[in-house]
């Protein structure tokens, strides 16, 4: 791929270089500032490496990623047009390969193929009773703040936001409670785009794909068993990927969605008294978190079917487009002159847009909210145990999620722990 800043080689011109998204000065407290700058020199479309050697473009205005997730014929989904793939120049043990390489999966698919197994995955999801999620999350919650309120202090990235959706979701495909943590630690292992990424990845295969030999043996009431047995007809290696895809997308998204809103009530003493005085509502809250600090920042990929201008620049067939759901969000043109989006105006782009739209947000929305609430009300002088200068960040091209969040609280609210049961997060509205 040649960047039109950039020369092609023997022409004799100048090669600015493309600002790399990875690597340990990833600071994920200045991500901001550094779409701006990027904004500022390039416009809308950004030059941006994302792993050595390999050069992407950075969308990060409003109206462009709009077009690049709703105009199919011009942005595939299909990773094998990638032209830097087809010539041979992407390692294959590349730390990216596990997040950008062609899987039987929605996410790589496009028109009537996508269509197929998106329905079969929103379909899924849709049978999830929300009652019966919303009980399983609150007692999951009151039991990992019981495991921690003796010691009136925690770090609510491990100990809680991090847990929790790992328990809920892995629940939801129908794994317990041990294969799901180590499916969790495989994933964030694939995610990290360092060296252990590949072998992270098969990891999560192998887990994956023993689930799916189970499920097929005998089914349950879980999303697995509902992929396998959809009129879609979904084989099991285009199962298996969806359950990637699903997974990858949900459970971290959710952690960090859990963190970063906890954080800003932590930090922000203006907005956590609008809540507790009713002026905002918990959604408010997460809607603030999506527009200003959304989980997932940047999201691969779209490839360019043919030669075309896009944003201000020249885009080639074959180029690779990364979704900057962050930066569109910032965009000046689309926010009030103050920059501060207006509360209830959900036309943020942190679950994508278009046909491939997130199909899990009602239920991410749901974990998240249930989440938040039940620790507000049981730890209700929760308050930050280091200065916010010292809060960390996980370094990702992907993810903009806390490292740590560490807090301390005199006054536990807990009632009787329940013990939440992975099968009581029912289909079809029927306890399992």
């Amino acid at each position: 791929m040649t960047h039109p800043a950039h020369s092609t080689p023997g022409t004799g011109g100048r090669c600015p270089v493309a600002t790399p998204l990875y690597g340990p000065q990833l600071d994920g407290d200045g991500l901001p500032a550094l779409y701006e700058e990027l904004r500022r020199e390039h416009g809308p479309v950004a030059p941006v490496t994302i792993a050595p050697g390999i050069e992407a473009w950075l969308v990060l205005g409003h109206r462009e990623l709009l077009r690049l997730t709703r105009e199919e014929q011009d942005f595939s989904h299909d990773p094998r047009r990638w032209s830097l793939l087809r010539e041979g120049r992407v390692p294959p043990d590349s730390p990216i390969m596990p997040m950008v390489g062609w899987r039987p999966a929605l996410l790589f698919a496009d028109g009537q193929q996508h269509r197929r197994m998106r329905a079969a995955v929103s379909d899924a999801l849709a049978r999830i009773n929300g009652h019966e999620l919303r009980r399983s999350v609150r007692a999951t919650a009151e039991r990992l703040i019981a495991s921690f309120a003796d010691r009136r202090e925690a770090d609510l990235v491990p100990h809680y936001a991090r847990k929790l959706p790992m328990m809920v979701i892995t629940g939801l495909l129908g794994l317990d409670d041990r294969t799901g943590q180590q499916l969790v630690q495989a994933i964030a292992g694939m995610v990290a785009a360092n060296a252990d990424s590949v072998n992270a990845g098969k990891r999560m295969g192998a887990i994956l794909l023993a689930l799916i030999e189970e499920k097929r043996r005998t089914p349950g009431n879980d999303v697995t068993s509902a992929l396998l047995h959809h009129p879609a007809e979904l084989t099991d290696e285009e199962v298996l990927h969806n359950l990637v895809v699903m997974f990858v997308a949900g459970n971290q998204t959710t952690v960090n969605w859990i963190a970063t809103t906890l954080r800003i009530l932590l930090c922000d003493p203006a907005f956590r008294s609008s809540l507790t005085g009713g002026h905002l509502s918990v959604d408010d809250a997460l809607d603030v978190v999506l527009w200003r600090f959304p989980p997932t920042q940047n999201f691969p990929a779209r490839y360019a079917t043919r030669d075309l201008r896009f944003g201000g620049q020249d885009i080639r067939a074959g180029d690779m487009l990364l979704l900057g759901l962050a930066g569109a969000n910032q965009d000046p043109e689309i926010l009030p002159a103050d920059g501060i989006p207006v509360i209830g105006n959900r036309s943020h782009l942190a679950f994508g847009a278009g046909p491939h739209t997130c199909p899990a947000q009602d239920p991410a929305r749901l974990i998240t909210r249930t989440a938040v609430d039940t620790i507000r009300h049981r730890l209700p002088d929760l308050e930050l145990a280091v200065p916010e200068s010292e809060l960390a960040w996980i370094k990702s091209p992907w993810s903009k999620g806390l490292a740590a969040l560490p807090v301390r609280f005199t006054d536990p609210q807990l009632p009787s722990v329940r013990t939440p049961a992975s099968s009581s997060i029912s289909q079809s509205g029927e306890r399992s």
